[in-house]
């Protein structure tokens, strides 16, 4: 992984430890380090620098790192590790909570601070990495990428539960194919269809509420009386 492009962003209000990590992150081959010591200065800078990963103390002066944390998340994904003489374990769940990838208490050693980022980096890079490469199945209006769990018709994302979306993806590998209740219980539930009837007719009925305009009167997912189910696919 190479560091030299990576922008770091600490948010902090005591100086002599803003050195300190910029010297010791620089060593760790991170070029691109700014910095910011109060809460208005860290969310200007955020935006205007787009770093990709943020070092945030809790207590600053004109307010928390954990409001601060909460303004990124609204706009970001990015690596956030908390800097903190707060200790207590409260402290600690309340950061991750919010959306901390990491807390790190003060005293602390600035090498594994180094260390601690680059790790962060390292795991924010392969999860990138999944996204790009992530299988994504297109059939008719539906897309579906399967590593993000998400599904799309016509661009627009539907909220789907984990089976409702374990079935939508087992239809959509087998477009315009019929598709026997007893095969979606074994792929969806990983068990015997017996007692699954009135289960599945439920999360059919649920799945329709959501990916058709007219849930009674079926133009994809639709019933094959007898034999199961079929998603009818046609080019749009």
């Amino acid at each position: 992984m190479s560091l030299l492009n990576k922008k770091i962003l600490i948010i902090d209000d005591e100086e002599d430890l803003l050195r300190l990590l910029k010297t010791v992150l620089h060593k760790e081959g991170l070029e691109n380090i700014y910095t910011a010591t109060t809460a208005k200065d860290g969310w200007q800078q955020f935006q205007e620098k787009q770093p990709d990963l943020v070092l945030l103390d809790i207590m600053l002066p004109d307010g928390e790192g954990y409001d601060v944390c909460k303004q990124i998340r609204n706009i970001s994904k990015v690596p956030i590790l908390f800097l903190s003489a707060k200790s207590e374990e409260t402290d600690k769940i309340v950061g991750f909570a919010i959306g901390g990838d990491d807390y790190i208490t003060k005293p602390f050693s600035p090498k594994e601070v180094a260390y601690r980022v680059k790790a962060q980096l390292r795991r924010s890079d392969f999860l990138q990495e999944m996204k790009e490469e992530s299988p994504i199945i297109k059939a008719g209006p539906f897309e579906l990428n399967e590593q993000r769990a998400e599904l799309k018709k016509h661009g627009e994302t539907i909220e789907l539960k984990p089976k409702e979306l374990g079935m939508m993806t087992h239809l959509l590998k087998n477009p315009n194919q019929i598709i026997s209740k007893e095969s979606l219980v074994n792929k969806v539930w990983g068990e015997d269809f017996i007692g699954f009837d009135n289960t599945i007719m439920v999360h059919i009925r649920r799945l329709r509420e959501k990916i058709e305009e007219q849930p009674s009167n079926p133009k994809y997912l639709i019933t094959v009386k007898g034999l199961g189910y079929k998603l009818v696919i046609k080019d749009e």
